[in-house]
């Protein structure tokens, strides 16, 4: 009864973590049928497949290098849509303050970008990436071991809406 006892605040800390990242789950779920979006869906399971073709091109090798350590990437975007502050302020409250730390907020105008990580210790388990302007929304993310400094600098590379605002994301210090 006391192992039972002792282990009743484990359990209870891990089911509010769980309905916390659950909400951001929800919120992509809520969507992803929506055909005013664009939803990318990269599992593991690819992750770790193209992590494991090797070739003699060094700018290859530095990708493979990165991708090697993520373990999912989830991307919802909307170009040309009428309520994008509007689906950005509801992915505001959904994200849990208390699980991620804020790393970067930009205001250009009326573009709002803020970037959050989940760490534990000195490794980024998460990084989330939030868009929103009058006319566009972009909800990224990447989960896995990250480099901060890695994903900036090949993020130019990818050809994924929304990717290139990582490049205003730097190690943590």
């Amino acid at each position: 009864m006391k192992k039972v006892m002792l282990l009743l605040p484990f359990l209870f800390f891990a089911a509010i973590l769980s309905a916390q990242n659950d909400a951001i789950n929800r919120f992509f779920s809520q969507y992803m049928d929506d055909e005013r979006f664009t939803v990318v869906f990269v599992s593991p399971k690819m992750f770790n497949i193209v992590s494991k073709i090797s070739t003699d091109d060094k700018d290859w090798e530095n990708f493979r290098e990165v991708i090697g350590g993520l373990k999912g990437l989830r991307v919802l975007t909307a170009d040309s849509i009428a309520d994008g502050m509007k689906l950005y302020k509801e992915a505001l409250d959904k994200v849990p303050a208390t699980e991620y730390e804020e790393l970067v907020t930009v205001r250009d105008g009326k573009e709002n970008v803020r970037i959050w990580v989940k760490d534990s210790g000195n490794i980024i388990n998460e990084l989330l990436l939030l868009v929103g302007s009058p006319d566009q929304f972009v909800l990224l993310s990447l989960a896995g071991k990250i480099d901060l400094d890695k994903i900036s600098s090949l993020s130019k590379g990818l050809d994924i809406e929304g990717i290139k605002h990582l490049e205003k994301a730097k190690t943590k210090e």
